[in-house]
């Protein structure tokens, strides 16, 4: 007889929805775990970035993670959405609140909030974690670290110059000499040319926020990435559509020329019909350019000596006679004169240079902006060989503490990105990250569960040593213990059984030349025979003994 119940269908047993019931555990996209020997490595670069920023006179503040939406501004990725680009809520009050986006916009609020108790200038240094609702990928998260330096109150250029010698003093800290560059420009030199295409005044705020940020990304898309950004979009590799600033043929080749002046310097518009561009100073006017053009690169080419440096100067020069005399970009060309006399005099020539394609992708930096970038090669995701790229970046920034007061209030900094410095440290072995390398714990076995007590002795005698030590703490035998102990990477282990306590002795086992033996012994008579890197000694004697353990391995 049939059981009628053989034709039903298959329900989930009660085991079986237990199990579907538990939450799976799962890290969102662009966030990133970090295990105790990357920490520990990450501490040692930022303890090593903070005795140069102290050597300066730089000195610590910490400010919130969360700010008042109203107090990151106008500088939002999209201000009238404030949870785009960034991770915002509604308070109690319904007063919006935003993690922030940059280390920056917080110290104008605090500079603002303290500014009568404050020494001006006012020269700081912060490190924390700032947040991005942006589309996650390769090297891009929505969490990472950020280690910034800045003076307040400093109108001169010669903060602008120290603050890239300070770059370079801390790339030559973690042992990055001959291996970076610190490249300069200045914004006010992007702004004539802004002037220029008519993208002055409020009303083209957000299209100068979209050509700035195209412009930033010249390194990583090339021209003609910049190109279709400048002009009606992009669609990347993945079918995501990025708008573009919707700017004419003659703007769009106004600024690639600014980024690429190694094709011929005529006054077209490149488009092969010999059309005038109207953002163009005609060459027959070339001999009228203000003096202070090539006063400016006199001084850029006897100041930067090395002779690969100069052609950045030459690009700038080129850019200086195309465009048309807009008194910004006169005064961007005055600034660079000076910040690069005061780069000479120091010593740092042969480190900081010129450079026409930096622009930085924010829109608060007023004058001098700077970046920091890795010259080694890396290979990137389709197997090319590329410049490892940048890991810091700033500029002066003017305007931004004076929006909390009645008068201007000037500024500039320099902030690293530390998780990929940190990556470009780990990718260059540096010596650094060796001496941060945490030594594993020596662990004290528990043989017998009632000696407990007897055992922690142990532990306590290392730790009093300066041993790092840790007792077993689990339910587990022997050999689950000594397979704990390897997952640890411990570099011995301490055990006593009834035996060795009868004798008022310890088993010192040494894992790391265990390991090495036992990989030359092929039998198990081999293995007892040798007992390999395991040995007596006294109580009293043990932490000297494991002393010399550690020792031979460090």
């Amino acid at each position: 007889m049939s059981n009628p119940d053989e034709n039903k269908p298959a329900g989930k047993s009660k085991a079986d929805k237990k199990k579907s019931d538990k939450l799976k555990a799962r890290l969102p996209r662009g966030l990133t775990d970090r295990g105790p020997q990357d920490l520990a490595a990450s501490h040692r670069m930022l303890e090593k970035i903070r005795e140069v920023y102290e050597l300066y006179g730089f000195e610590a503040v910490e400010t919130p993670l969360i700010e008042y939406t109203d107090a990151l501004g106008k500088f939002l990725p999209d201000q009238d959405r404030p949870n785009e680009g960034v991770f915002s809520f509604q308070d109690d009050d319904e007063q919006w609140l935003s993690l922030r986006y940059d280390l920056t916009a917080p110290l104008a609020r605090y500079v603002a909030e303290n500014f009568d108790a404050l020494p001006k200038p006012y020269r700081s240094y912060r490190s924390g974690w700032v947040f991005r609702n942006e589309k996650p990928g390769p090297g891009r998260f929505r969490q990472f670290m950020q280690f910034d330096a800045d003076t307040v109150g400093a109108p001169s250029v010669a903060a602008d110059a120290e603050i890239c010698m300070m770059a370079a003093d801390t790339m030559e800290a973690l042992g990055l000499s001959g291996q970076y560059v610190i490249k300069v420009n200045n914004r006010k030199i992007l702004d004539g040319v802004m002037e220029a295409v008519g993208l002055s005044g409020e009303d083209q705020a957000a299209r100068r926020l979209i050509v700035l940020r195209a412009i930033d990304k010249f390194d990583r898309l090339g021209a003609r990435g910049v190109e279709a950004l400048l002009g009606g979009g992009r669609k990347d590799e993945s079918g995501d559509f990025t708008a573009g600033a919707e700017l004419g043929t003659d703007a769009i080749d106004a600024f690639l020329r600014l980024l690429d002046v190694d094709s011929p310097t005529d006054e077209t518009s490149g488009d092969g019909f010999g059309v005038p561009n109207p953002y163009y100073l005609p060459s027959d006017q070339w001999d009228n350019f203000p003096d202070v053009v090539s006063q400016a690169f006199d001084s850029f080419n006897y100041a930067m000596k090395r002779r690969e440096r100069s052609k950045s100067f030459d690009r700038l020069g080129a850019v200086a006679r195309i465009f048309k005399p807009m008194p910004s970009l006169i005064r961007g060309l005055e600034e660079l004169e000076e910040l690069a006399d005061l780069i000479a005099a120091a010593g740092y020539s042969d480190k900081v240079v010129i450079d026409p394609s930096v622009v930085r992708g924010l829109e608060y930096y007023t004058g001098p902006v700077f970046e920091a970038e890795l010259t080694f090669q890396v290979t990137n995701e389709d197997g090319v060989p590329v410049r490892f790229g940048s890991v810091g970046g700033g500029g002066r920034y003017d305007g931004l503490v004076g929006r909390f007061r009645s008068e201007p209030v000037p500024a500039t900094g320099f902030s690293i990105g530390v998780s990929r410095l940190l990556a470009a440290l780990q990718l260059v072995d540096s010596p650094i990250l060796k001496q941060a390398a945490l030594r594993a714990p020596v662990v004290v076995m528990v043989m017998e569960r009632e000696r407990i007590a007897d055992y922690q002795k142990f532990v306590a005698a290392l730790r009093r040593a300066g041993i790092r030590a840790e007792l077993y703490l689990g339910s587990s035998g022997m050999k689950a213990q000594m397979k704990y102990a390897d997952r640890r990477g411990a570099p011995c282990v301490i055990i006593q059984g009834s035996d060795e306590r009868e004798r008022g002795e310890v088993q010192i086992k040494d894992l790391i030349e265990g390991a090495k033996a036992a990989a030359a012994i092929e039998t198990n008579e081999e293995w007892r025979a040798a007992r390999p890197a395991q040995f007596s000694v006294a109580e009293a004697d043990m932490v000297e003994a494991v002393r010399d353990v550690l020792a031979q391995h460090s």
